[in-house]
Parts: structure tokens; sequence; C-alpha cells
């Protein structure tokens, strides 16, 4: 029996699980009667005024998606139909980092897309990453927690991290990632996007897939090395996107989909909704539909930029969401979050407000400006708006189990350290590793982290491929294994 105290929440109810949502079955989504979790990601979503809790520091621009291919058979949503040219928004960012951070630091990259399509606001909300380091909500304000700073003496503290990551296994692939060269990008327009989640895809027909979204930039991969990085002025993403549309050098990229077909999911050999995945290409190759490009600054960064709100629970017909855990999340904190930080009204904004008619009985509220005339109550039989179910036919499937605090049900080869292995052995050249290593030691080495947490961090590593490992503990000092 444990001598450590019970987690509550902010109630003093004791914690059923640190580390679980409550969910329909290993696999299911996620039950909203699951009160501390939502209090944990509230809560969260509350700590900082008025910047962002998350991506705090960032940019963006104005663009154009043109869908050069047919996808109908796989999904019905207008914006992806062959022909189609649909205006966006994208906000560029750093994860970790106050707005004051400095862009090149070693961090993930946030990459969030608005679609402002003809049937509402569809919202891609993805990092230069296709993976990241948990797959649970119930330890996302955990795990930024152990990125920020400190109570006590208000520094950031590598061995904070280290903590965090050497006791969660899953995180290895992206801290695998964070510690290559895709770290420290050069600049924005040098990265790829990716949507990172598994979607739902339904055609006109409800037939149904999964998909994972890839924007891979045309401009190519550069990054810095860790030392080019710390040497860059403070803002060198932001100025490098600005002035690149400026003077007319528009970035793009190229958008591809991987679609795997409903039934696959079920006995794929890993869990296809683990965030901490990726689909391997040989298994399904990713498809070019068509070009998004970026060719306009915005005016007023604060209005455009700083006050755009994104979310993952923007989806319109023929796109839904999946049984991911984080996605499942996501789809509450972002929107809460929003009214939060800007206000109940926040989609009334310019730069929120969907280019498609509004109309909803959703009324008043601070800041309220486009207020829906009588009736503003539904049903009514004044001739006001009502749902259309139709163009939602296919976002269903069948969920069933009883209800867990559980980890996900492993699949055949299920294991969090295989695709952390495979990007070290047979993606990365000599070079690359030479450097994932120096950067491990960069971090690992700082004067907080203590020994101790230095043989947790080898032994991390040697769980994703002993040699690297080894070559970590002799650079940290901690030759035994």
């Amino acid at each position: 029996m444990s001598e450590r105290p019970t987690t509550t929440d902010d109630a003093g109810i004791p914690a059923a699980s640190d580390a679980h949502s409550l969910s329909v079955g290993p696999n299911g989504p996620l039950l909203m009667q699951d009160h501390y979790v939502i209090q944990k990601m509230a809560h969260f979503n509350r700590e900082r005024v008025p910047e962002r809790v998350v991506h705090a520091k960032g940019g963006g621009a104005y663009g154009v998606l043109e869908i050069t291919e047919d996808v109908s058979r796989f999904t019905r949503a207008k914006l992806f139909q062959k022909g189609a040219r649909t205006e966006s928004l994208v906000r560029f960012s750093s994860v970790a980092g106050e707005l004051g951070s400095a862009d090149a630091g070693r961090d993930p990259r946030g990459f969030a897309m608005k679609f402002y399509t003809e049937e509402g606001n569809y919202d891609l909300v993805g990092n230069n990453t296709p993976v990241f380091f948990i797959r649970d909500p119930q330890k996302f304000s955990d795990f930024i927690h152990s990125q920020k700073r400190r109570a006590d003496n208000h520094l950031r503290d590598n061995n904070m991290q280290w903590d965090f990551w050497t006791l969660s296994p899953e995180s290895a692939h992206q801290v695998s990632w964070l510690m290559t060269d895709r770290g420290t990008p050069a600049s924005w327009r040098h990265m790829n996007g990716y949507g990172s989640h598994t979607f739902l895809w339904y055609n006109a027909a409800g037939e149904k897939f999964w998909v994972k979204y890839h924007f891979k930039t045309d401009q190519g991969i550069k990054n810095f090395t860790a030392e080019e990085a710390d040497a860059q002025d403070p803002d060198v993403h932001i100025r490098d996107l600005y002035t690149a549309i400026q003077r007319g050098d528009h970035p793009s990229w190229t958008v591809q989909v991987q679609i795997m077909p409903f039934e696959d999911a079920a006995d794929y050999r890993f869990n296809p909704f683990d965030l901490t995945k990726v689909w391997p290409h040989a298994d399904y190759p990713p498809i070019t539909i068509g070009k998004w490009t970026l060719n306009r600054n915005p005016e007023n960064y604060f209005a455009e930029i700083e006050q755009a709100a994104f979310e993952p629970a923007n989806l319109v017909p023929g796109i839904g969401a999946s049984p991911d855990k984080m996605l499942q999340g996501r789809l509450f904190s972002y929107p809460d979050a929003h009214r939060y930080r800007i206000g109940a009204n926040y989609l009334q904004l310019p730069v929120n407000r969907p280019h498609s008619p509004v109309r909803t009985y959703n009324k008043d509220g601070a800041m309220a400006y486009y207020n829906s005339g009588d009736p503003v109550y539904a049903p009514n039989s004044a001739g006001g708006p009502e749902a259309n179910p139709d163009l939602w036919a296919g976002d269903g499937y069948e969920v069933a189990g009883e209800i867990v605090r559980s980890a996900y049900r492993l699949h055949s080869e299920d294991d969090d350290f295989v695709q952390p292995r495979a990007l070290w052995e047979k993606v990365l050249g000599e070079a690359e590793r030479d450097r994932m290593v120096h950067n491990i030691l960069l971090h690992a080495n700082a004067p907080e982290v203590t020994g101790d947490m230095k043989k947790r961090v080898a032994e991390y590593w040697r769980n994703v491929q002993k040699d690297l490992g080894d070559r970590v503990a002799k650079g940290l000092g901690v030759n035994g294994s």
C-alpha cells in the first residue's frame, strides 16, 4: 500500500486516476461525466491572462487551399472536392515558450489552420510533427506544467521535463523528434505540418474512412543546429514569414492524406488512434490531393493573429472525430480556452467569424455584436432555422463497452519504443544521429538535472535503442546500465 497522499480534485474529492480519462471501453470515446478531467482542463485553460497557456508565441498569415484531385469517394466535405478553393488562416507557434520567448528554441511548432468553407469554419489544429508526447488528455496539463516554470524560483527546469518524460514512456517518439534537427526549424516556411490526430471521413453514401493529414513544405525542410538556433533573432520566424509574403515569395505546401478503410482499425497491428504513433507509409501511402499557399499578411497582428481562435471541434459535414482520446479532450478544451481568453462571443470577431451565414439560437453575452432576431429558441413555429441531420449521415459509428479508466487496449505490435527506434535506425542519417545525441546531452546536462535523473535519461534512450542510450550515458557520465 502506497504511503503517498491521494490526488484530489479542487473540491477535495479523491481522484480515480491521474493518467486515464473515463471512456466507453478501452478504445471508445470519452465521457462528459468525467468531471475530473474536465475540471483539470478547464482550470488549466484559465491559468494565464491574457496570453495563451500553450502556443503563446507565434505568427500567421492568410492563404488559399486548392484541391486538384478527386477524393469524393472518401468525403462529402465541400472544401475537399476537386476544384474547390477555400480561403484560410494559419497560426504557427512554439508550444512551451511564453509570449516573449525566442522563436528558434527547441520545441514542437503549432500548425493551426482555419478554413472558411461555405459550410462554416473547418479548423485543423496540428503540429510540425506527426505525433505528440502523450495519448490521454488526463496528462495534458501535467505535461505542460513540466515544461513551464517552477513554482519556487520561476525558472524553467530541464530536470522536471526529464522527470515527466522518463515516467511517461509514451513520450519517447515525440521526444525523439524533438531532439532531432526537426526540433529547431529554420523557419515556418521550411517545415511540414500534420493534423497529427486521426479523423473520420465519410462520403455522400455514408461510407466511412479514417484519415491523417500531411502538409509537405514545397520550400524543402531546413533546420538550425542547436547552436545556430541559440544565435538567432528572437523573432526570426515571425520576421521571415512576414517579409517573405511581403516580397511576393508565397510559401506553399503539398497537401496529402493517408486513408485507412474503416474496418482496418479494429485489428490493425497497432492502435491507429494513438497520437504517439504514425501510420507507416508502406501500409497507407500518402495521396496528394492539392496545394495550400500563403499569400497575404495580416494588417493588424493583435486583431487577426492574437485573437484568432482555432478549435478541432469545428468539423464540417463529411468530417468527424475519431476515438483518439487526445482529440476527444481537445474538442472540449480548445473552445473552452477561447471563451475564457477572448470571451463568450469570440466567434463573432472578424478573424473567427465564418464566411458562410450564421443562424444560431445562441444570444447575448459579453461583447455580443451579431444577435439573431426572434425566434430565439428551438423548436419554434415562427419559421426559424432548423437542423438538417441528413448532412451528417455517416458521421456516427457503433461503440460499446464497459465504462472504465483504462489505457488503450494493446494491438499486436503496440509498443512505446518501436517507432522511435525506427526513426533512429531507418530514418536518420549518421550525421543526424550525432546531432540528436548532441542535442540530448545539451538538454540533459543542464545544471539542475540530478545524477539520478541522468541515469533515468540514459535508460529511457536505451529503451529506444541500445547504442543511442549508451552514447547518451557516456555523455552524461553515467555509463552503468
